[in-house]
This record gives structure tokens, sequence and C-alpha cells, in this order.
């Protein structure tokens, strides 16, 4: 897996109810250079978020119990405006639509780890803060 040299030390708050899927998004990221911050709902989440620490990206997978990932990310976006959004999901194109609802980015599960790190790569480097989902950023749209 390629080093993303001008991600190092961005830190990127990953949320997902599965521990073993957020454990091994955390290890991809880290190995990659991203600092990464965990969370299994997105109550801990916006408790994680509450703090003055900065967080360049949200991560969220899309349906959770209680609060949805478009859900925290519309909270997160109202706490802190200049957060990038990334939003995934196991749940087939019926997710992706309601991503696209919000213009987030958007990778389907399951993913080749270095296909994430290239799109956490891209959304971090965008200009756009509310990213341009379905388009450029569509997980579906590559082969690799």
């Amino acid at each position: 897996m390629d080093t993303v040299l001008s991600g190092s030390l961005q830190t990127i708050l990953i949320v997902d109810d599965n521990p073993a899927v957020l454990k091994l998004v955390e290890e991809i990221l880290s190995e990659a250079g991203y600092v990464t911050i965990s969370a299994r709902c997105a109550e801990d989440a916006l408790i994680l978020a509450s703090t003055p620490a900065e967080i360049h990206l949200l991560l969220s997978d899309i349906d959770m119990p209680l609060m949805s990932g478009p859900e925290l990310g519309q909270e997160m976006k109202k706490r802190r405006p200049n957060i990038h959004v990334m939003l995934m999901s196991g749940g087939g194109p019926d997710g992706n639509l309601l991503v696209l609802n919000y213009g987030w980015a958007f990778i389907a599960k399951p993913f080749v780890g270095e296909k994430l790190v290239h799109m956490v790569k891209d959304v971090l480097e965008s200009i756009d803060r509310s990213q341009l989902g379905g388009k450029e950023f569509d997980a579906r749209k590559d082969k690799a």
C-alpha cells in the first residue's frame, strides 16, 4: 500500500457499529499515515468531536442505531463546518442514493484498503467541503 505523504498527521474520526470493520478501517488508515479516532456509535463520535482537537474527516457507516451516518454528518457539519464527510455502507445501492442527497463521498463495503486510502486522500484534498458524491468519488465505478 502506498504511503499517503500529503495526508500524514491528518485526523480521521471513524464511526462504525461493527467492531471488526472499525478495527480494520483504523488499521488501514493508520498504516497510511493518518491519525485515527474511533467510535462505535454517533453519540460517542459527537462526544469525541466536542474536544478542541482538529478532525479533518468524518468517515462513518450509513446504517447505525439511533442516528444514521448522514444525520451524524449533518450534526458534525454544524459543529465543525470545515470537516470533510465520507460515508460507507455494505447496504447496497439504496444507501448510496441516500448519500447522494447530501452530496458526500461514498465507498461501498467491502472495499480494498488501497482504494479506501486513495478515496480518503482525494476527499481531504478536495476544495468543496461537501463532496461530489456519485461522480468522481463513487467507488462502484472503480475496479481496484
